[in-house]
């Protein structure tokens, strides 16, 4: 850890964090009240996806979709519009909407090819934002002066790292530059993640093979033809494995950092407190 100790931690002038783990226990809320108290430069890696690397991906499937209709066609056609995403840190719809979901076009589907070729798309993006971390720690420091710095991560920053592999480049630039934080969640906060996906199924980025085994064995299970499945039933059913197929690879990469339970988080509501618990885990990470 780039921090010898929770003293080491409490007395830095740049504080450098990065928070990591499953979508919906609280990285952008805690990212958002750094920020929000000033001092402090929230880098969120799905937005820099969704706007730097997917952005042209995302406007072109906006396109593609606006020339079926005979106004706004022509409109485009003359250059009398854009279209864009209006991407924010606390609303993705764009980037999930892009990424899609496979199964019967009738109820909004995708070819499985087409989907493999946008989840490779993200695959990329991710690397290269998650690369982008260094370049932002300088330039939050040079043009914004801030020193402390906070890495928001995507859910699936496990899918894209190894981090047993001592040369893997993105565990490397994590570990020497970033204190990585896991907000560890509880089976009951599992649970309820899984009963808020089934009432809004989103699109997420999988680990290719997982993804792939997921496809065929649900293929499998149902008996259905490709372009006949239910993409939201599909997602549905992937979605619990995936969570389960996530949970040792954020456990390995918590080997790497400190572990907070998301339970302790909810008590946490100022920088002093957050600053003070990751203090404690540093520690304890230490001892260990």
């Amino acid at each position: 850890m780039i921090y010898a100790s929770g003293n080491d931690w409490l007395e830095a002038s740049e504080k450098r964090v990065l928070f990591f783990g499953m979508s919906g226990l609280g990285k952008t809320r805690l990212s958002s009240m750094l920020r929000d108290a000033g001092g402090w430069f929230h880098y969120s890696v799905d937005y820099r996806i969704g706007t730097r690397y997917m952005g042209e991906h995302i406007a072109d499937n906006f396109k593609r979709e606006a020339m079926k209709v005979p106004l706004l066609r022509e409109l485009l056609m003359s250059d009398s519009i854009y279209v864009a995403s209006n991407i924010t840190f606390d609303n993705l719809a764009p980037l999930s909407t892009y990424l899609g979901k496979p199964g019967d076009p009738d109820r909004g589907g995708l070819p499985f090819d087409d989907y493999m070729i946008r989840q490779r798309q993200h695959r990329v993006a991710e690397l290269s934002a998650m690369a982008d971390t260094v370049p932002f720690i300088d330039r939050a420091r040079d043009i914004y002066g801030y020193g402390n710095f906070v890495c928001d991560t995507s859910g699936s920053i496990c899918e894209i790292v190894d981090p047993d592999d001592p040369d893997d480049p993105t565990m490397r630039l994590i570990t020497q530059n970033l204190l990585p934080v896991w907000l560890k969640g509880s089976d009951a906060h599992t649970a309820e993640l899984v009963r808020r996906f089934d009432r809004a199924p989103k699109p997420m980025y999988y680990q290719p093979d997982f993804l792939e085994a997921a496809w065929s064995e649900y293929l499998a299970r149902t008996e259905k033809a490709p372009d006949r499945v239910d993409p939201d039933d599909f997602v549905r059913w992937t979605y619990a494995r995936a969570l389960a197929h996530r949970q040792p690879r954020y456990a390995a990469m918590a080997r790497h950092g400190v572990t907070v339970e998301a339970d302790d988080l909810a008590e946490v509501q100022s920088p002093a407190a957050l600053d003070r618990l990751i203090a404690e885990r540093i520690d304890a990470a230490v001892d260990a």
